[in-house]
């Protein structure tokens, strides 16, 4: 049977291609994009127009790519030491690590916060700014290699997108999305240290003080355990501001469940399976919950 191979230099192109696109963190990206939109969906208001939609889906999503491929840039050394990341195209070599990229970066930054000042307003860009800011200065530069609450207050980039798209409708924010921006600062903790505690050999060889490396595995299980519970409490609080049954509903089955896979984590510590069971299951939680405050609002 015949086949067709790729030339070396289509091959290399395209290699070049996905090394590119790997330093933005997408999948981050979209879930960041996805909570903006979220924040635009639950906010009382003149509902936007697909045009403003579309902006503020794509300038959060630049404005997370930019600092996504920030953090790559400032860590590449220190991936090289953790298999998580050892394969990162900075890590590696794959593409050189020149401070030409930095150019890119900020243009990115630039073009997203540009766009959502021309055509949302001043509130929703500075948010977008912001959120960009704390995970690629706050968390990336400042927090990281200091302080075990590293991630706790990087952790408000994803809050800040929820802003972002509460304040494209009113910058006048209301209840319900600061509620739910809290909801996503409580989740980041032990959705992030249910991963830590997986790999926490590998942020030990990095020397990143990530809360399993500096307290033990037991006492961050149980740390993620009472985050967790904190999480799901919060997470009820938007029904007594307007949420309705179909949120209240989702927040109910994502937290229980969510819950549930950390207190499994608590009792066994250092069982990598417990670990990433918790890290799952607030992916699930966080889906969950964004999707029936979606529902909800459309129809209330």
């Amino acid at each position: 049977m015949h086949t067709t191979t790729l030339k070396p230099a289509t091959r290399n192109a395209a290699q070049v291609t996905r090394d590119v696109i790997s330093l933005f963190k997408l999948r981050i990206g979209m879930l960041i994009m996805i909570t903006a939109l979220v924040g635009m969906a639950i906010t009382p208001g003149p509902a936007p127009s697909w045009a403003e939609t579309l902006v503020l889906a794509l300038s959060v999503l630049l404005a997370s790519a930019s600092a996504g491929a920030f953090n790559q840039y400032v860590e590449y050394e220190s991936d090289r030491l953790m298999k998580r990341t050892s394969r990162r195209a900075f890590a590696t070599g794959a593409l050189p690590h020149h401070p030409v990229w930095l150019v890119l970066m900020v243009a990115l930054l630039a073009a997203a916060v540009a766009a959502a000042w021309l055509v949302l307003n001043g509130a929703a860009a500075l948010h977008v700014f912001l959120g960009a800011f704390f995970y690629g200065v706050v968390y990336t530069l400042w927090l990281k290699r200091r302080t075990t609450m590293n991630i706790v207050i990087g952790g408000l980039a994803g809050s800040f997108a929820v802003l972002a798209g509460a304040a494209a409708v009113d910058p006048d924010l209301g209840p319900l999305p600061w509620l739910l921006a809290l909801v996503l600062f409580l989740w980041t903790p032990p959705h992030f240290w249910s991963l830590a505690i997986a790999n926490r050999a590998d942020y030990a060889q990095a020397g990143v003080p990530m809360l399993p490396v500096v307290v033990g595995p037991k006492r961050a299980a149980r740390t993620v355990l009472l985050c967790t519970t904190l999480l799901f409490i919060a997470s009820l609080t938007p029904l007594t501001y307007g949420a309705g049954p179909v949120y209240g509903l989702g927040a109910l089955a994502g937290g229980v469940h969510f819950v549930y896979k950390s207190w499994q984590l608590a009792r066994r510590p250092e069982d990598r399976a417990a670990a990433m069971g918790s890290f799952f299951a607030s992916l699930v939680q966080l889906s969950v919950l964004l999707v029936a405050a979606c529902l909800d609002a459309a129809l209330r």
